[in-house]
């Protein structure tokens, strides 16, 4: 019983699937254009440049403003 019946088979490294940059490039961006717009509504969203009339989106984003270093107070 010192010798096994299987071989072992040797193991190809494994490869890489490579992305091209085109099909990344519009994901990215998207989700910089998004980053852009919610650090505007945390942000810029009262006063002078505010889409919005009222205190609603301060009050949604309130915390996250705090947490960002934000002055709004």
């Amino acid at each position: 019983m010192a010798q096994s019946a299987i071989t072992p088979v040797p193991l190809a490294p494994p490869s890489v699937a490579k992305l091209p940059v085109r099909a990344i490039l519009p994901w990215a961006a998207f989700f910089g254009l998004l980053m852009l717009v919610l650090l505007y509504f945390v942000g810029a969203e009262q006063g002078a440049f505010s889409v919005f009339s009222g205190e609603s989106v301060h009050e949604w984003v309130h915390d996250g403003r705090h947490l960002l270093g934000f002055p709004c107070h």
